[in-house]
């Protein structure tokens, strides 16, 4: 195989991923690879030669150095992507191929837990019929019967933006203009937790941060936190709600879980580093949606954290532990 091979092969892979309708942002070099990766395709072979087969996201970055050695990848241009950047590569090509309707997950275990090793991906029959067709005679006809079945995911992220933006009402009863989450379920599902889940479990608390997926954070108290003894670290990935429970003294950290990122633990181990110089004590709260979202996380949630679903917002499911919804490592 050649270079050239390699780059033509390339680049009909994005002429693809732009045909079948993926934003700007996966339409590039990575997201290509991935797609030839699972579809089996070498730079040699024609698209109705395509062998789809179920890789794993390391398994899949180790095929792209491979069968495609002369593309460059890495931020050096180096000719494999390095294994700290498994998760750059599920989160930024993977999971969106999977929102498009491209990639299939684990279709003969769909309860596996995010982070098990034999998570696999492959190819949708969808898409495998429209794909094998490029360059041919029936391109413009699969891509018609692919679309009837699965909308571009470019229009859907345009009409989510159109979308009013949420409004989010304070503890202490204001709407303010710039507390407005972008729209989507995980910006209502925050809006929940504010308003629902803190009247209920931390009363008259304060809201000192409040992450938001279009400007990364719509309430940053950096003062009030430093009170606190916490820095806020530009670079760290913050939880989406940190509410000071004055009553208490505690600083209860929520995730918001509508398709990843629960507090496992991994996620603890980061924020323990990111509130390390905090005096109140640490509670770690995921928030999910509905019992179905939480049966699909259970497995990866750590213990001694707990667990809130905005479908029965009286209740909370408490991971062991000595205590309920209360820190660890602090005296009480």
């Amino acid at each position: 195989m050649t270079k050239e091979q390699q780059e033509k092969k390339l680049d009909e892979a994005k002429m693809i991923l732009a045909a079948i309708g993926m934003p700007k942002g996966q339409r590039g070099k990575r997201t290509a690879l991935v797609l030839l990766a699972m579809l089996n395709l070498r730079p040699a072979q024609r698209w109705d030669e395509v062998t789809p087969h179920a890789l794993g996201v390391t398994p899949c970055m180790e095929w792209m150095a491979e069968n495609y050695p002369d593309i460059p990848k890495g931020r050096n241009g180096e000719d494999r992507y390095a294994p700290n950047s498994r998760e750059d590569v599920r989160r930024g090509s993977v999971y969106p191929l999977m929102r498009a309707g491209i990639l299939v997950k684990n279709s003969d275990s769909p309860n596996r837990a995010t982070n098990d090793q034999n998570n696999r991906y492959h190819p949708s029959d969808i898409a495998i019929k429209v794909i094998v067709a490029f360059k041919s005679a029936t391109w413009d006809e699969r891509l018609r019967e692919f679309h009837a079945e699965q909308p571009k995911l470019i229009e859907v992220d345009a009409a989510e933006r159109q979308v009013h933006r949420v409004p989010v009402t304070m503890p202490d009863g204001g709407k303010v203009d710039t507390a407005n989450l972008s729209p989507g379920a995980h910006s209502e599902l925050i809006k929940a937790v504010v308003e629902r889940f803190g009247s209920q479990f931390t009363p008259k608390g304060a809201v000192v941060y409040l992450g938001d997926t279009g400007s990364k954070w719509i309430v940053n108290e950096l003062d009030y936190l430093a009170e606190l003894g916490v820095v806020v670290d530009p670079h760290g990935k913050m939880p989406d709600v940190v509410i000071h429970f004055t009553d208490k003294d505690w600083l209860v950290l929520v995730e918001a879980v509508t398709s990843t990122g629960p507090v496992d633990n991994q996620r603890i181990s980061h924020l323990k580093e990111l509130f390390a110089g905090a005096r109140p004590g640490l509670v770690f709260v995921t928030a999910f949606p509905t019992r179905g979202t939480f049966r699909r996380f259970m497995a990866d949630i750590a213990w001694e954290t707990e667990v809130w679903i905005a479908e029965e917002e009286t209740h909370m499911v408490h991971f062991n532990g000595e205590r309920f919804l209360g820190p660890y490592g602090k005296a009480e």
